[in-house]
């Protein structure tokens, strides 16, 4: 017969464990510098979920710019992936560098049991797309794909306010994203690289910018493909984007339902906005914290309600925090989130249909 006090002893001392363990850091490793986003992660403050303990980078002389910018010692830097990880054995993986790189990442963490987190767009084509949903599943990692919109206090707030069938039945949705252009808002040279190589990134602002919208439908229509996609793309500054588009519009079409993205680096003034349009009334999701709600009266009329929306609750308000919550298993994430991996895999498939339909100026069906 077990003594009851050992048993009990052994029952707390499994249970201390456990806790030791839920309150170490996640191990992260940051593969590449050279995107604009990287200082999401060199500046964040220390949380106690996250410990940043090895960068991979090749060019030197931008790792040692950001070590003088935001303080990190230059022996945290590696050569290669296989090196760093070798190293400093991280358990999850953040990707900073170009599109392009993002399935090399996958292709060599995802074997060694490593989760991922890509910055938008998941990946330059579909086909890159489905390599690493293969790799993720086969070897049960983490594939997450950051989004600046999804922390937005406005985006949570139209979805719940549309799914409470506050304005009816979903007829339109209109999306806005961009700002001035790569090198009009003066992005480091190493980011403007990359963002204007139609290999690196995939294509120009139909990419860069043109992923949001896609998430974001893809989210409030629960996963649901669009029957049909159309995209015309224009070059409006060619001595700034010479290889690639700098101008899009997007037009996918469902069953009862049209959405129209609208990617550009060609906005005079930067913006992240969306627009849902119902039966009965329309919510007006115009920036991160600032919404409105308007309800059909007559002809032209309307009643509205104008919110002013406080952050995001932990750990929905940035992405390490949240990407640390998934991995210790304390957030589950809903169904087509725009964090997913199912939400972003029909992502790439508008994306690499607009790419597609702007090509050869044709509409392209999808398959549901």
């Amino acid at each position: 017969m077990i003594n009851t006090s050992i048993l009990r002893y052994s029952i707390i001392l499994l249970v201390s464990l456990k806790m030791v363990a839920q309150e170490e850091p996640i191990k992260l490793g940051v593969i590449g510098l050279n995107h604009g986003h990287v200082g999401w992660i060199l500046s964040r403050e220390s949380k106690g979920d996250v410990e940043m303990v090895g960068i991979v980078e090749t060019n030197r002389d931008l790792a040692e710019r950001l070590s003088k910018q935001y303080n990190f010692p230059l022996d945290m830097v590696y050569s290669t992936m296989e090196e760093m990880i070798t190293a400093v054995r991280p358990e999850a993986v953040a990707g900073f560098g170009n599109i392009y790189d993002h399935l090399a990442i996958v292709e060599t963490c995802a074997p060694k049991g490593i989760h991922v987190m890509v910055e938008k767009p998941m990946a330059v084509s579909l086909e890159h797309a489905k390599k690493m949903e293969t790799l993720a599943t086969k070897h049960n990692i983490h594939l997450l794909t950051n989004y600046e919109t999804s922390w937005y206090p406005t985006n949570l707030r139209a979805y719940e306010l549309y799914k409470e069938g506050t304005i009816g039945g979903l007829r339109k949705v209109i999306v806005r994203d961009g700002h001035k252009g790569p090198k009009k808002i003066n992005v480091s040279a190493e980011f403007l690289e990359f963002l204007t190589d139609p290999i690196l990134n995939g294509g120009g602002a139909i990419m860069d910018f043109g992923c949001y919208g896609a998430n974001l439908m893809t989210w409030l229509q629960d996963g649901k493909k669009p029957t049909s996609v159309t995209a015309v793309t224009q070059q409006l500054q060619p001595e700034n984007n010479p290889k690639v588009d700098d101008d899009a519009t997007i037009i996918l079409t469902y069953d009862n339902a049209m959405a129209i993205l609208e990617p550009s680096w060609n906005w005079p003034i930067g913006r992240k906005d969306m627009e849902i349009y119902g039966e009965t009334g329309a919510i007006y999701a115009d920036n991160r914290h600032d919404l409105r709600l308007r309800i059909s009266e007559g002809y032209d009329g309307f009643s509205e309600n104008v919110f002013r929306l406080e952050e995001r609750t932990p750990p929905y308000d940035e992405p390490f925090a949240l990407f640390a919550s998934v991995i210790r298993g304390d957030t589950k994430l809903s169904p087509y989130d725009p964090y997913s991996l199912e939400n972003n895999m029909i992502t790439m498939e508008i994306l690499d249909a607009a790419v597609k339909s702007a090509k050869s100026k044709k509409t392209i069906k999808i398959n549901n």
